[in-house]
């Protein structure tokens, strides 16, 4: 009887249990969904922890961009200005540009190793804004973005710099500098969701990044180089981008740089803004 007994209470406390879970479940208040914003600044932390973790990652927003203002300013400083303290009036604002769009392209190169790891199908799947992963990376890597212009800025004042708009006028160049890097950096969000690589990602960001930087007028006057490439400079966004700068760090006339610059930053963020939020939704 009892043998007989013992399976049929099993069963029935089997079948409890889903009705127990879900009871112990529904006890409480559901809590409230976390907003775009909490979730979005939440990921921008993760991506600062990451660089605490891996202290190293600061060695392209340190090192880099002292090694590239010394050897610019003295390698070209006598040649083109005759002296490296008229060259780096000249060089400084261009040279912060190149520091910091350089560094962005590590941010297409740190998404794709987290896919390959898959941590953003884990993402994925949480009750969240989608895009706040993507957003709050991007807001963390504005702080290494500034953080590179700091150290570009010092190191330019140690060596001569003195610019004429003054510490605000830094501050606005810095700003609308930042506001460019965050429209450029969806191109390599982009460029890590269709690759299949981090190398891929490395080596096709350095490939852009080349003609739009050396092919501009941030180491020399554009009037002084061949005609084809004075047309190339007058449509190059980084030409705009360091025209602006150079203007309010020097305190002269902005002109339509200013307007240049937002048109191309909001119109890099609408474009491949798009498409990587097209893509990250849909992976496959």
């Amino acid at each position: 009887m009892s043998a007989t007994e013992a399976p049929a209470s099993a069963t029935t406390t089997t079948g409890q249990q889903p009705h127990a879970i879900a009871a112990a479940l529904a006890r409480g208040e559901r809590p409230a969904r976390p907003s775009a914003l909490s979730t979005s600044m939440t990921f921008g932390w993760r991506a600062l922890l990451k660089i605490k973790h891996v202290p190293e990652q600061l060695f392209d927003v340190t090192i880099f961009p002292v090694m590239m203002t010394l050897i610019f300013t003295y390698l070209f400083g006598g040649a083109i200005a005759g002296s490296t303290q008229d060259y780096i009036a000249y060089l400084a604002p261009g040279i912060l540009v190149q520091s910091v769009l350089f560094i962005t392209m590590y941010t297409g190169a740190t998404l794709r190793e987290d896919i390959d790891r898959g941590v953003f199908d884990r993402f994925r799947s949480l009750p969240i804004w989608r895009p706040s992963a993507l957003v709050g990376m991007l807001l963390g890597d504005a702080a290494r973005y500034t953080l590179a212009a700091l150290v570009t800025g010092v190191v330019c004042l140690v060596i001569g710099w003195r610019p004429e708009g003054g510490l605000m006028g830094v501050v606005l160049g810095v700003l609308l500098l930042l506001v460019f890097a965050f429209g450029l950096t969806w191109v390599w969000t982009f460029l890590a969701l269709i690759m299949r690589s981090q190398r891929a990602v490395m080596g096709t960001a350095m490939m852009i990044l080349m003609p739009l930087v050396f092919g501009s007028n941030i180491f020399a006057d554009p009037t002084t180089m061949p005609g084809w490439l004075q047309g190339w400079i007058s449509v190059n966004p980084v030409a705009h981008v360091v025209d602006a700068v150079r203007a309010l760090m020097n305190d002269t006339p902005v002109g339509g740089s200013m307007v240049w610059v937002v048109g191309w930053s909001a119109a890099l963020v609408a474009v491949f803004g798009s498409l990587t939020m097209w893509k990250y939704r849909d992976p496959r």
